[in-house]
């Protein structure tokens, strides 16, 4: 039987897709060894997912609410757009996907000009909607209540009309063997018709992407042209990315080189 503390450890994790031994720690006034114990055991009945410091929820299957997942890693998300808004120049047209990562690109891309972004994330479109410099286009389907975002096949249609000189996309999960993995196979259709119809594909996913799996296969990530991420603590990933002529780009390793540059 689960005791008390278990869950609310678990619906902790549920509000905001992940916790921490130190968090939990002072929340409940106990010795981080005894939290240690407390997510091994949730991790025993595949309830968590253990993490560096931490746990996320486990489901393979359902991707973790929307509000929580924009609050997981948003600091290196911020950080993520701005290194990836920075590779979009003035007056180019891009694709858009669905994701937290990605409208925080669209965020970052405010202060562009000329742009024409396609997107089927209602949530990038009502960001750049008061921004007269920036074309917006929306794509047509079936809107998933649950994060704002446009599927099915008219939207895969929408999008086969267009080609774009970038296109930016998330992914819910990156698979060790380099696969790009999400969990609504219809929103999946949309993301491939959106790389198959760009010049450039911009992956940004935070670090916690590779502790995560997902049932959709993507694709992999030889399609891609530059990955932003925080850090690739996978060195078979950097090894992939490598010998795909992917270009890695690690914030993390930015922010650590502009300190020494600092000293």
């Amino acid at each position: 039987m689960l005791i008390a503390r278990h869950n609310a450890i678990l619906e902790i994790a549920r509000q905001n897709g992940r916790v921490t031994v130190d968090d939990l720690a002072r929340r409940f006034e106990v010795s981080p060894q005894t939290i240690r114990k407390d997510l091994n055991e949730l991790c025993e009945r595949r309830l968590l997912a253990r993490t560096h410091g931490g746990a996320l929820l486990s489901s393979g299957v359902q991707n973790v609410g929307y509000e929580a997942r924009r609050i997981i890693s948003s600091r290196e998300k911020a950080d993520i757009a701005a290194r990836a808004a920075a590779l979009i120049p003035d007056n180019a047209s891009l694709f858009i996907n669905i994701g937290t990562t990605t409208e925080a690109v669209a965020q970052a891309l405010l202060q562009h000009s000329g742009l024409m972004v396609i997107t089927n994330n209602i949530n990038v479109a009502s960001l750049l909607r008061g921004y007269s410099q920036i074309e917006v286009v929306i794509a047509g389907g079936v809107l998933r209540h649950a994060d704002g975002g446009i599927v099915g096949e008219q939207a895969v249609d929408f999008m086969a009309q267009f080609k774009v000189d970038f296109a930016i996309i998330g992914a819910s999960a990156i698979d060790p063997d380099g696969s790009l993995l999400d969990y609504d196979y219809r929103e999946v259709r949309v993301t491939q018709t959106i790389m198959q119809n760009a010049r450039h594909v911009v992956l940004v996913a935070d670090s916690t992407k590779f502790e995560r799996t997902a049932p959709v296969r993507v694709g992999h990530l030889s399609q891609v042209t530059t990955f932003v991420t925080d850090k690739c603590p996978s060195r078979q990933m950097a090894q992939i990315a490598r010998e795909h002529d992917v270009t890695l780009l690690e914030t993390d390793t930015d922010q650590i080189a502009v300190a020494s540059r600092a000293k």
